[in-house]
């Protein structure tokens, strides 16, 4: 019998609190019915196992930052594109950070091809349009971004700034600064 109330939907809504809460890793199907008081069993109606709660975990994961990036980004150009897709990046990370993880999980070629990451993707490119790249450098670009996106938010979340006097906001504004001016002046070798 299906427990009134819960759903797929409301299963992985639950879990995304959880690994924000808890951690990305520490998500379970047992750590999830525990939350809803109830037997593991109950929830298998709803998810296969914990892999596949983990998937649906990063799907949501990567909507929901896709969306903030999309609303951040609309009506910009340039180093404002730019600098706004890189805000609402650290912030969703910083607001969620088991979300944020779960949605560096590697998911299989068809799931990833119908998840949000092929929007990530297309608007990153759409920033880099700005600044008049032609492939493979545009690809280049994309992955550039991403790695250091990702490398700073993460050391910043492991608290590898706070022991400067400098601040890391400051050094933030700094590494855009000097993004924009990397992409400004690319030159194919």
């Amino acid at each position: 019998m299906v427990r009134v109330g819960l759903t797929t939907e409301r299963l992985t809504r639950a879990g995304a609190e959880l690994a924000d809460e808890v951690g990305f890793e520490q998500v379970t199907v047992s750590a999830l019915a525990r939350r809803f008081d109830v037997k593991v069993a109950s929830l298998y109606s709803h998810v296969r196992n914990s892999h596949d709660l983990k998937t649906r975990i990063a799907l949501l994961a990567l909507e929901e930052l896709a969306d903030r990036v999309a609303a951040a980004v609309a009506g910009r150009a340039g180093k404002d594109a730019l600098a706004a897709f890189a805000d609402a990046y650290r912030d969703y990370a910083r607001a969620h950070p088991g979300r944020y993880d779960a949605a560096r999980l590697r998911l299989d070629p068809e799931t990833a091809a119908a998840s949000a990451a092929v929007r990530h993707s297309q608007m990153t490119r759409a920033i880099l349009r700005g600044y008049d790249l032609a492939e493979p450098d545009q690809t280049h670009a994309v992955r550039m971004l991403g790695s250091v996106f990702h490398g700073y938010v993460s050391l910043e979340m492991a608290g590898a700034f706070s022991h400067t006097a400098v601040p890391s906001q400051e050094s933030w504004a700094w590494t855009l600064d000097s993004l924009d001016t990397l992409l400004r002046t690319w030159t194919t070798t």
